[in-house]
């Protein structure tokens, strides 16, 4: 049987429209793997991304990389920081007497802006319910709360104080990354030695039970110790050292087994510290990646780097990057 040669010339003229096909199908292929990923992207659920003045302020109010950003964090700060002064001060029975007028004034408006700034949060983020259960969001309102319920029981006024605790915000916005990494790894240490510390606890709270019924039964109603339970308040205080003097055995057995107690209250303060010691010292080992205050717009997780395409947390797609943006 007789071969059929082909020139070069034909077989070259051949392979591109052998090729043609194959090339087609795996762009359509392409395609509709691109449009499937869209359907099932977290965008496609959750929605557009943000954008015009929600997408603005967010990135001023929640991030601080920008010099718009870190400028309002750092005026929110400066606030909180005099605005309990102010409550410290309206304590101070003279200073209310001669400048209430002016106290009250501006805790209205310190109260006024925090309340401003609360409802922008609502209002730039697109699921206020995950950012007012969230931690931060937690915070914030009850920046917020406590003059309005002055309203109903003055007494609560003084739990202004709690502004205090939007001050956590300072270590991302001065950028004390070193600080900052160093309160993330004693967060680790204490998390990693949980279970020993609850099992430590846990061998604490019955020796003091038993050493508290052991006193009750020594001691007595006559000496002080009526109940198991005011035994056990002896036990903790004679344990951690503290010791109020309210309670004081009377018998020689009794002194005998407060000594013991408070021999082993000095072991007891070890250990702990001991377990924590150790963790942190296997976290220096350890260095985490350099982060940002970039925050997704889907669970609100920040702390991503300047590189990442999508949260660690939700695998939604974050945002462009801005490390200089102002609001200008």
């Amino acid at each position: 049987m007789a071969r059929k040669h082909t020139s070069p010339a034909s077989r070259s003229s051949a392979a591109p429209a052998a090729h043609k096909p194959l090339a087609a199908r795996a762009a359509a292929g392409r395609a509709a793997a691109a449009n499937a990923a869209d359907s099932t992207s977290p965008n496609a659920e959750f929605g557009k991304p943000l954008s015009g003045w929600r997408l603005r302020c967010y990135t001023i109010i929640f991030e601080a990389d920008t010099r718009a950003g870190r400028r309002f964090d750092l005026a929110l700060i400066l606030m909180v920081l005099l605005s309990v002064a102010l409550v410290m001060l309206e304590s101070v029975g003279n200073l209310r007497g001669r400048y209430g007028p002016w106290l009250t004034g501006f805790e209205y408006f310190f109260t006024a802006a925090f309340t401003a700034e609360y409802v922008l949060r609502l209002l730039c983020v697109r699921h206020p319910l995950r950012y007012a259960l969230s931690f931060y969001g937690l915070v914030d309102l009850l920046a917020v709360l406590p003059p309005y319920l002055a309203v109903f029981e003055p007494s609560l006024y003084a739990l202004v104080d709690v502004r205090v605790l939007r001050l956590l915000r300072v270590f991302r916005i001065l950028k004390l990354q070193a600080y900052l990494q160093e309160y993330i790894s004693l967060g680790r240490a204490l998390r990693a030695s949980g279970r020993k510390i609850f099992v430590f606890l846990s061998a604490v709270l019955m020796v003091v039970l038993i050493m508290g019924t052991v006193m009750f039964i020594v001691e007595g109603p006559e000496h002080g110790f009526t109940s198991i339970p005011v035994g056990v308040y002896w036990a903790i205080t004679t344990l951690t050292t503290v010791g109020y003097g309210d309670l004081t055995p009377k018998t020689d057995l009794g002194r005998a087994i407060a000594s013991l107690m408070m021999l082993m209250g000095w072991g007891v303060l070890a250990v702990p510290t001991g377990i924590v010691t150790a963790e942190m010292s296997a976290q220096r080992f350890q260095f985490p990646p350099k982060t940002t205050t970039r925050t997704c717009h889907e669970c609100l997780t920040e702390g991503h780097q300047p590189d990442s395409k999508f949260c660690r947390n939700c695998g939604a797609k974050l945002p462009t990057y801005h490390s200089e943006w102002t609001a200008e």
